[in-house]
């Protein structure tokens, strides 16, 4: 994917209590960017997605994008084309950009030149350590130098003060956040957390976040959890009342979403029931989420909820993903921006002009136009 590659061995050290050494890291990740998304001229899949993802309104709108993937093979030019409608559109990147933090990164600084703002929130991904150099971080540490690199970009974060937009559809708190799960979407809620995974196990259905996210210096990612809750919940509760909020999580905040999963153990790894009204009580316009590879427009308790995510090539080349990919937040459009049609070989993500049977009714017209007008 790289134009050249990171060089782990000359990764500097870096100790989790001394901000010095984390600032350090993101300034040496940045220096060796290696512009991997800077779309090729004589491309053609490039030129294309810099041709298709970039439609929309003549005036500044809060878009979004989720679980870009970028180290997958076939969706690199996808980000290479990500660019603003207009020069004034802000961008929430809402987790799953990479794995490496070289990569990350790349993205992000890219992300950072085209549009006016970037808000990010950082997904199950970014928490994923590799054995060597920086990548070998524990998560906690891997979070506090994201943190770092985008605060060197003037990108927004879960951990600074939350941006206020005032273009279109606005005023309009942006709200990014950083949660976790904590395994409480068990299939039966009868079970305990224990018997639930090992039921889960049985079934052969286990995140690789089991393996590849290290929590230290907490016990383990619920405990990790709990404490992102109870800062985030402090933080939130300084809100103004009156200011509606777009609400960011990788991880969707209600658990209704995660009915659509084919495998419902999964639901475990997706977020915690202490969030299921956070919606409601914190003024949400919108919820914007990922994490679950299914784009979709729907509405959950009154309340918009716009799930982001590119996904791998094996599933956007096989379901299509919506155009323009990054979904507009706000203004709220006039008409659900996904709608999923089957034409009898299987769902698919219907295009912009497309007509055909519905796959999934999820929203009445009245419905929408009362969340539109909110």
């Amino acid at each position: 994917m790289s134009s050249k590659p990171h060089d782990n061995s000359a990764d500097p050290a870096v100790d989790a209590g001394d901000p010095a050494s984390i600032a350090a890291a993101a300034e040496y990740l940045l220096a060796g960017r290696a512009r991997a998304f800077d779309p090729a001229e004589d491309d053609p899949a490039e030129v294309d997605a810099v041709a298709t993802i970039g439609a929309g309104p003549g005036h500044p709108t809060l878009r979004a994008v989720a679980d870009l993937h970028a180290a997958s093979r076939g969706n690199r030019s996808v980000v290479a084309g990500l660019r603003p409608s207009h020069p004034g559109d802000w961008l929430i990147v809402a987790g799953d950009v990479a794995e490496r933090l070289a990569d990350i990164a790349d993205v992000l600084a890219t992300l950072a030149e085209r549009f006016a703002r970037v808000i990010w929130v950082p997904g199950n991904h970014e928490l994923w350590g590799g054995r060597i150099g920086l990548d070998g971080l524990a998560a906690p540490t891997r979070y506090a130098v994201m943190v770092d690199i985008c605060r060197q970009l003037g990108i927004d974060t879960p951990e600074d003060p939350y941006p206020l937009w005032e273009g279109a559809g606005g005023p309009v708190r942006i709200v990014p956040l950083f949660l976790l799960y904590d395994y409480s979407w068990r299939p039966d809620p009868r079970a305990s957390k224990a018997e639930a995974l090992a039921a889960a196990r049985e079934r052969r259905v286990v995140a690789t976040d089991e393996y590849l996210i290290d929590p230290a210096p907490f016990p383990s990612v619920s405990a990790w959890c709990s404490e992102r809750l109870a800062e985030t919940t402090r933080t939130l509760s300084r809100l103004d009342p009156d200011m509606p909020t777009v609400l960011i999580n990788h991880w969707p905040l209600h658990r209704e979403p995660t009915r659509m999963l084919f495998l419902q153990d999964f639901a475990m790894w997706c977020g915690t029931e202490h969030t299921s009204q956070w919606p409601l009580r914190y003024r949400a316009q919108t919820c914007v989420y990922g994490h679950l590879h299914i784009p979709r427009s729907h509405i959950v308790d009154g309340v918009r909820f716009e799930e982001v995510s590119l996904g791998y090539p094996r599933e956007w080349q096989r379901r299509g993903f919506p155009v323009p990919l990054a979904r507009q937040i706000v203004p709220v459009p006039p008409d659900p921006p996904v709608r999923w049609l089957d034409d009898g070989e299987g769902p698919h993500i219907a295009g912009p002009d497309e007509t055909g049977r519905p796959f999934r009714e999820d929203i009445t017209d009245d419905q929408w136009a009362e969340v539109a007008g909110k």
